[in-house]
């Protein structure tokens, strides 16, 4: 099932509506700002699901992509392209590109920023243990709330915006 965009960059209230419109359950908390994994593991409370990292990046050839992983996987980034069919070691992408192209700012990254990406700039790469969770938590755009839905919801999501994801190992569990 699709569902028309709205304009970017879309609002929290604009992502809640598209949700709907395709028939996605979600639940949202609000929350004081947060930047960090250590915040949000500090401030989150009992919000079930799986709570995830997202890092904005770039290869050699430009091309951009998101990559969403569990909270506390670790990444090396100077190998991951291998993994997600990357063009030499990525880096990450400024906060006026994020701004640009994903229409969020830095300390609010998502996968819920595909809805701003109506050209399809950036390819979604999930961690294939992060889709191990049943439900799994995001910014909705803003970092002053957490919505959560079911994994195969937010696969429903990015394809409806035509972000099909690729859904890829390319984390390390972290190491107790």
């Amino acid at each position: 099932m699709t569902a028309t965009l709205p304009p970017a960059p879309a609002t929290p209230d604009d992502l809640f509506a598209y949700l709907d419109r395709l028939g996605l359950a979600h639940e949202t908390v609000s929350h004081p700002p947060l930047y960090t994994v250590e915040e949000s593991r500090a401030l989150r409370g009992q919000i079930p699901g799986g709570h995830t990292k997202n890092l904005f990046v770039k290869d050699k050839k430009s091309r951009l992509f998101l990559l969403v992983a569990l909270e506390d996987a670790q990444i090396d980034l100077k190998r991951v392209h291998e993994a997600i069919g990357g063009q030499g070691r990525v880096s990450f992408g400024s906060g006026e590109l994020l701004e640009e192209v994903w229409g969020v700012k830095p300390g609010s990254v998502t996968p819920f920023g595909a809805i701003n990406d109506a050209e399809g700039r950036v390819t979604v790469v999930l961690e294939a243990g992060l889709m191990a969770h049943a439900r799994l938590n995001f910014h909705p755009l803003v970092n002053t709330q957490t919505t959560g839905l079911a994994a195969a919801d937010l696969v429903r999501f990015l394809e409806a915006t035509g972000h099909a994801p690729r859904i890829v190992a390319f984390a390390q569990a972290a190491q107790s």
